[in-house]
């Protein structure tokens, strides 16, 4: 298994403030969340961790750090989403790659090189290629697979970590469902389902990497983690932080933003 694999969520982590990088999903006025072990409480949670960086449209700045066994490097990138279905992620740091552009729009990806000026639509073939060097790979950039939809939950165990009390849902793919992973344990926070971390296994049971939720935050008129940071379990100490240094859900945008024009007059 290529160790740039994950779900479609950790990539809606990258370009959602987007959709990845629209709304997240609360309970609106005078509705209570389902209680821990109700009907609908898992699909519920499941739902609002998909959906936590997607807003109807969003326009944010965000710091992405990668540190591998042999070299690291940091970026900082500025995105624009409309849903979950339009993206464009732009480098600001390193002023070497400043320019360059990553567009999504529907099922396509595309790359924009501003040092040689060309544009490249990823194929079929390079989606399971890392993106940007990082431990995401294209592939995640255009998924759309629920956990709710592609996942049962096979356990759920509420208990009390570090003073905060978390439920843990255990799952296991549905047969049939497009997904990598063998199995994916989820913990949230019970006061507010808050994500804390999730764990993927390969499908013969061996864990395989850990993606963790921090730096919890009030935006608006939600609540997001601010910083996720996925991290092979290997013992290499690899790993691909993603913080976002601002972030707005109240933006004017539309489809004929996210064009290959729009991605080639961006310096």
């Amino acid at each position: 298994m290529s160790a740039s694999k994950t779900i479609g969520l950790v990539i809606a982590a990258f370009f959602a403030a987007a959709g990845l990088f629209a709304g997240l999903v609360v309970a609106g006025e005078g509705e209570t969340p389902p209680q821990p072990g109700s009907d609908g409480f898992a699909t519920y949670v499941l739902d609002k961790i998909d959906d936590i960086y997607r807003g109807t449209r969003s326009h944010g700045v965000m710091e992405m750090k990668i540190k591998t066994s042999h070299w690291s490097r940091t970026m900082v990138a500025e995105t624009w989403s409309l849903g979950k279905r339009y993206s464009i992620v732009r480098i600001l740091q390193p002023l070497k790659e400043k320019g360059s552009a990553t567009l999504k729009a529907d099922q396509d990806l595309f790359m924009y090189l501003n040092k040689t000026g060309r544009t490249i639509k990823i194929s079929s073939g390079m989606m399971g290629s890392s993106w940007m060097g990082s431990h995401f790979s294209n592939d995640d950039l255009v998924k759309g697979s629920r956990m709710s939809e592609d996942y049962s939950v096979e356990a759920s165990v509420e208990k009390e970590s570090g003073g905060v009390n978390i439920c843990n849902l255990t799952l296991i793919p549905r047969e049939g469902a497009p997904v990598v992973w063998g199995k994916v344990e989820v913990s949230v926070r019970q006061s507010d389902l808050q994500p804390i971390s999730q764990r993927f296994y390969d499908e013969d049971g061996r864990e395989v990497r850990e993606l963790k939720f921090t730096d919890h935050r009030q935006i608006g008129d939600r609540m997001m983690p601010m910083k996720m940071t996925m991290r092979p379990l290997d013992g290499s100490g690899e790993y691909t932080s993603i913080t976002w240094k601002k972030i707005d859900f109240d933006v004017k945008l539309d489809k004929g933003f996210f064009s290959l024009q729009r991605l080639k007059s961006m310096r």
